[in-house]
């Protein structure tokens, strides 16, 4: 299995930016595709981004699209999640989420697809 640590997160300004990394050991690393979700109080986890094994395929969400960036570092085992235009709807804490695959330009979207979650790190965007 993999292991996942977020890091990253904090207190910003609205219209600020942010970048959350997310460093996967134990398994290879080139076996899985990624994702953000995040999960902000009193809602459901909510998907955010996502990025295939080969890192060639990008998936956002709607709220997110043109704001936030995905992208993976093979050679370092990371995936971080760049976030410009900060709004306070996105103070939530983020997580990293990896999916077993074998197909290199697939992401997934949805919270059952993936089996491997890290602990969290808190984005906080003040007005």
């Amino acid at each position: 299995q993999v292991q996942l640590v977020e890091s990253g997160g904090g207190l910003v300004q609205a219209g600020g930016s942010l970048r959350l990394s997310c460093a996967a050991s134990g398994r290879t690393f080139s076996r899985y595709a990624m994702g953000w979700f995040r999960q902000a109080p009193g809602k459901e986890r909510e998907f955010v981004a996502a990025i295939s094994l080969n890192g060639g395929s990008t998936y956002y969400a709607e709220s997110v699209r043109g704001r936030f960036t995905i992208f993976r570092d093979g050679a370092e085992n990371t995936v971080s999640l760049q976030m410009n235009s900060l709004k306070p709807e996105d103070t939530a804490v983020y997580y990293c989420a990896a999916a077993t695959t074998y197909y290199t330009s697939t992401y997934y979207h949805r919270r059952h697809e993936y089996s491997y979650w890290g602990q969290g790190t808190q984005v906080t965007v003040s007005s």
